[in-house]
C-alpha cells in the first residue's frame, strides 16, 4: 500500500499528538494526583436532615477553629436555607471575617441548583442525594450576592441571599 506524502505527515503528526495528550494526561492524573471530582459523599435526598450538617440546627456558619469556618446550606424549592436566628426567622444573609478559611457544604433534596457567590471563585452544582463542597478564602471584605445559576423552575429568580465578609 502507497501512503502519499501529505498522508504520512497527517498521520505521524495525529498519532503524535494523541501520545502526547496521553501522556500529558497520565502525568496530571499519576504524578501530580488531579482526579476528576467525585462525589465521595452521597446522602438521602428525601431525608437530608439525617446528615449531621444539614439539620436544622447546624445550618448556616459554624466557627470550627481560630480562622476556620464551616457554612451548611441546604438548596431547595427556589429558596436556600441558611438557618433561623433566635427569633426563628428565615436567615437570607451570612458574616464571614475577612482572611477566613471557609468550607461549603451544600446539598438540594429536590433538583438541581447552582450556588454562585458573585465576585469570588466559589460556583458549585448542587445535585439531589450528593454533598457539594467547595473551600475557598475569603480575602476581601465587602458585600456579595449569592445566586443559583442553574435553572430550577419557576421560582428561580426568587433563589438568592447575601454574603457580608467584615473586617
Amino acid at each position: 500500500m502507497h501512503l502519499h506524502k501529505y498522508e504520512k505527515i497527517w498521520l505521524v503528526f495525529g498519532i503524535g499528538s494523541l501520545i502526547l495528550f496521553m501522556v500529558i494526561l497520565g502525568y496530571g492524573a499519576f504524578w501530580k494526583g488531579t482526579h476528576p471530582q467525585s462525589h465521595g459523599q452521597i446522602i438521602d435526598p428525601n431525608n437530608v436532615e439525617a446528615y449531621d450538617a444539614f439539620k436544622p440546627e447546624n445550618l448556616g456558619v459554624t466557627k470550627v477553629d481560630e480562622g476556620r469556618y464551616v457554612v451548611n446550606i441546604v438548596a431547595s424549592a427556589f429558596n436556600y436555607d441558611f438557618g433561623v436566628d433566635d427569633e426563628g426567622n428565615a436567615l437570607k444573609h451570612l458574616r464571614i471575617p475577612k482572611g477566613s478559611n471557609v468550607l461549603f457544604q451544600i446539598t438540594s433534596p429536590d433538583v438541581v441548583h447552582g450556588f454562585n457567590v458573585a465576585g469570588t471563585n466559589v460556583n458549585m452544582m448542587v445535585e439531589p442525594g450528593y454533598v457539594s463542597k467547595m473551600e475557598t478564602v475569603l480575602d476581601t471584605p465587602g458585600e456579595y450576592t449569592i445566586v443559583c445559576n442553574e435553572y430550577c423552575g419557576v421560582g428561580h429568580h426568587l433563589m438568592f441571599g447575601t454574603l457580608e465578609v467584615y473586617e
